[in-house]
């Protein structure tokens, strides 16, 4: 098996030059790092038979990929479901031919059937369509389960940044689950807007507006973090060191409602020296801290 290239020092120098001054150039700083990690994982090893552009709904965004891993398995295997992020108004599946599937190559390397989650897009579709996207894909993943090998009791939904908001949403919102119930073993909110704002301290404040609209009512709807409650699922939450402004504040909101109503913290990581961005575009590389954070999530969710 090749070995996970490392990250390189200069996109390590980069990363702490841009992490003090992340929130100044919120969309140049992403699209520096995307280039930068895309050119070092073209080394990655990518251990996965993948079928792409599986449709789940009606609309062309509404697809996803499927990442096999490798090789006969003795039992059905766990599903990591992954949805990425862009502000609510860009960002696609595959943003390079690195990025995001990075994640999933990371999780079929271990044994995970990797599920890689395409939504529509704000303004055109404004909220909630990305949370019924997730319903949607979610519903589609239990029901093909059998031909997947995946077993039906260890699908886990993992989102970032707006990918986290719509991944979230569905999680704890059960005005958007089926009868059965939301169906998932676990969450992973990474760098999640879990909390909707159009603040003047939010460089995204108009891509929020885009999806939500301006109304404070909507806002607080479609905020994951009104929705937790005693019953809500195993969770999982990462930021960065240097997030995009208040992102990390609303995830850590978001431990302390879980903590509040559950009584324990759930898991928390919090990742020194990356960035919004590095936090899921060096999966797949030789540094795995997060990843074996998340394993270990699976391995026992609580």
């Amino acid at each position: 098996m090749p070995n996970p290239p490392a990250i390189p020092p200069s996109l390590r120098q980069a990363m702490a030059e841009l992490g003090p001054r992340w929130g100044t150039s919120v969309q140049a700083h992403v699209r520096q790092m995307v280039l930068g990690f895309s050119e070092v994982l073209r080394d990655a090893p990518k251990l996965a038979t993948v079928t792409r552009d599986i449709p789940y709904g009606g609309d062309p965004r509404q697809c996803l990929d499927v990442f096999q891993p490798l090789g006969p398995a003795a039992a059905r295997r766990p599903v990591l479901m992954f949805v990425h992020g862009g502000a609510f108004v860009e960002g696609e599946k595959d943003r390079t031919a690195e990025i995001y599937s990075n994640v999933l190559w990371y999780f079929a390397r271990h044994g995970i059937i990797g599920v890689n989650v395409e939504f529509r897009l704000a303004p055109a579709h404004p909220y909630p369509s990305g949370t019924q996207d997730i319903a949607a894909a979610v519903a589609w993943v239990r029901a093909h389960a059998d031909e997947l090998g995946a077993d039906p009791g260890r699908i886990f939904l993992m989102g970032h940044s707006a990918g986290g908001t719509h991944a979230a949403h569905y999680a704890y919102d059960a005005r958007f689950h089926p009868p059965e119930g939301h169906g998932l073993a676990g969450l992973v909110v990474v760098s999640g807007r879990v909390r909707a704002e159009n603040s003047a301290e939010n460089p995204n404040a108009s891509r929020v507006e885009a999806y939500y609209g301006t109304s404070p009512a909507t806002m607080e709807d479609g905020s994951p973090v009104n929705h937790v409650t005693a019953q809500a699922l195993p969770t999982m939450i990462a930021v960065a060191e240097y997030e995009n402004p208040l992102i990390d504040v609303h995830c850590v909101e978001l431990l302390a409602a879980l903590t509040r109503v559950r009584r324990r913290a759930p898991r928390f990581v919090w990742m020194a020296g990356h960035n919004h961005t590095s936090i899921v575009a060096h999966f797949n590389t030789a540094e795995d801290d997060l990843g074996r954070q998340i394993l270990a999530f699976m391995e026992r969710p609580s």
